[in-house]
């Protein structure tokens, strides 16, 4: 039995480890798993704010960062779902990470989704994606409008919101967790002025 133990114990630090090595060799400033509530974004925010204070970036950069930031968590607490129903969770639950590297900072979020989400998620991901900056202007101001009409009408606003203040494609993945339900990745890139 205590053979059990030690071996457990020494997998976990070894873990431990290694996921220290991972957080600092991709520049990772920020990793948080867990409930994303107003009160997690506030404190998120003021971190990455003292971050910052000591910084060379632009204020314009700092302003993208901060501002897909929000966004990203705001995205995941709005809509994360279940894992074993599918159906909404809220707060929404999921993983958020923030890395520093030398030309760009990347924000990175995880969350459980249904299944029968993925397809509208892709579709309108691509959608943006495929735009050049004038379209974007455009479809967002468009959007804009129409969301004040209806809360449907609002959908994937976050998303283009995020392609227009960074100017970057979304990057993202689905990986299946069961018939029901798969784990949403979407990673944002802003560049430093």
């Amino acid at each position: 039995m205590e053979e059990t133990i030690i071996e457990i114990g020494t997998n976990y630090m070894d873990f431990v480890s290694k996921f220290h090595r991972t957080i600092r060799n991709q520049k990772i400033m920020l990793v948080y798993e867990g409930e994303i509530t107003q009160t997690i974004t506030k404190a998120f925010s003021s971190m990455t704010e003292q971050n910052f204070e000591d910084s060379t970036d632009s204020p314009t950069t700092q302003k993208r960062v901060y501002h897909v930031m929000v966004e990203c968590l705001q995205n995941v607490a709005k809509h994360a779902d279940d894992e074993l129903t599918g159906q909404p969770e809220l707060p929404g639950r999921g993983i958020f990470m923030i890395s520093n590297n030398e030309n760009v900072y990347t924000v990175t979020t995880g969350n459980i989704i249904a299944n029968e989400k993925i397809e509208i998620i892709k579709t309108m991901i691509d959608k943006f994606n495929a735009l050049n900056p004038e379209e974007i202007k455009e479809e967002y101001k468009k959007m804009i409008k129409e969301s004040r009409l209806s809360e449907k009408a609002g959908a994937g606003l976050g998303f283009i919101d995020i392609v227009k203040k960074t100017g970057n494609k979304i990057e993202y993945y689905f990986d299946k967790v069961n018939d029901k339900t798969s784990f949403f990745i979407q990673k944002s890139v802003i560049n430093r002025d």
